[in-house]
């Protein structure tokens, strides 16, 4: 498994994850490193570190701790190996895995290391809030999360305890899909994270982190994956905050890449929102006061679908329309595994898809996949 894991990346994508498991290696620094070996780090891997280790553009301590090592090529090999050996994938900038609105990002890392089944391209929400909230908002946030989800939209948020549990919980709920970015390696997580993950994983969900394996969290990492949680997102929404709560981080993060920023508003007299109410005072954030808000803003336009029995439109569906929704799940399926599931001919079932889509109960995505609403 190791070797098959190892031999799958490209030289430039050693190289780039051999110098990232550097300490003090940034992404601005590993752009600065590529430009000094001429626009492809490849071309580090095969010399002796030693060669160009005085005239590389990096820190005192960066430098020292390079001329540690020998070679690239080994660093690589040891982090593809504790990789495979804990179940953690790879996913480097441009690939599918990698979130396409976060490699944008100015500052955004060069790899993730994630465990969890990447779904289809949809709109995203970053939901972060206090770990401490006042008494009784957690099972509003779990309910608003997957009010959002309900809605074909992705939850991003950071598996902290209080708000950010709650609200992956909440999309889970709806069968949707939610994104955790972590503040240390996926092998280095904290008891409640490690509790958490079998089932999340089960649910739908992914753990994510740009930390390599290793590395434990700290006072630095927490506030750096902040910046992952409003870049992976299309807006950001602070559900509750205080003054000094640390969710406030990840609205500056947003607000600094043009995401649209929500802020749940309190009563004035709670201090556990005055970190939300002073965010849309100051012009920062708008007021989000139903999940209809959130649609708007992150550009989402979900039609509620009717649920089977019902009445409505559910009943005005054809006979064939019904049969398909019935085999369609939470999770994405191609036109092929509805077909081997159904009697249908293959024009019947797209004209039966077609139908489910325009009432609002399928969400179809590139690659003829179909997902319940």
């Amino acid at each position: 498994m190791a070797d098959t894991f190892t031999h799958s990346q490209t030289p430039e994508q050693r190289a780039t994850l051999a110098l990232w498991a550097v300490p003090g290696l940034g992404p601005k620094t590993l752009e600065a490193v590529r430009a000094f070996a001429g626009g492809s780090l490849a071309r580090l891997l095969g010399s002796p570190v030693s060669e160009w280790l005085a005239d590389v553009p990096v820190t005192s301590q960066v430098r020292r701790r390079l001329g540690q090592v020998e070679a690239l090529g080994p660093v690589a090999d040891r982090v593809l190996e504790r990789c495979a050996a804990v179940g953690m994938e790879l996913a480097f900038a441009g690939e599918r895995a990698f979130p396409e609105l976060l490699a944008a990002a100015p500052d955004a890392p060069p790899v993730l290391f994630y465990k969890g089944h990447i779904g289809p391209p949809r709109r995203r929400l970053g939901m972060v809030g206090s770990r401490h909230p006042d008494q009784g908002f957690l099972p509003f946030a779990r309910k608003f999360a997957r009010e959002v989800a309900d809605g074909g939209v992705g939850v991003v948020s950071g598996a902290a305890m209080g708000v950010d549990r709650a609200c992956h919980y909440g999309a889970l709920d709806a069968g949707g899909e939610t994104w955790a970015f972590l503040g240390s390696a996926l092998d280095e997580l904290d008891e409640p994270q490690a509790r958490m993950l079998p089932e999340f994983l089960d649910r739908g969900g992914v753990y994510f982190s740009e930390l390599p394996p290793g590395v434990r969290a700290s006072r630095q990492t927490f506030p750096r994956r902040n910046r992952l949680i409003a870049g992976a997102s299309d807006a950001v929404l602070v559900l509750r905050a205080g003054k000094d709560s640390g969710a406030l981080y990840t609205a500056e993060d947003g607000l600094a890449l043009g995401r649209p920023v929500l802020a749940l508003p309190g009563d004035v007299r709670n201090e556990a929102a005055l970190g939300c109410n002073q965010l849309i005072r100051d012009g920062k954030a708008y007021a989000c006061l139903h999940v209809e808000d959130v649609w708007k803003w992150v550009g989402a336009r979900p039609v509620l679908a009717v649920p089977p029995g019902s009445g409505g439109g559910w009943e005005a569906l054809s006979e064939e329309a019904r049969g398909a929704y019935r085999l369609l799940e939470r999770v994405p399926r191609t036109f092929d595994e509805v077909l081997a599931g159904c009697q249908l001919s293959p024009a019947a079932l797209t004209g039966a898809l077609v139908e489910l889509e325009l009432s609002g109960l399928v969400i179809q995505y590139p690659g003829k996949l179909y997902e319940k609403v």
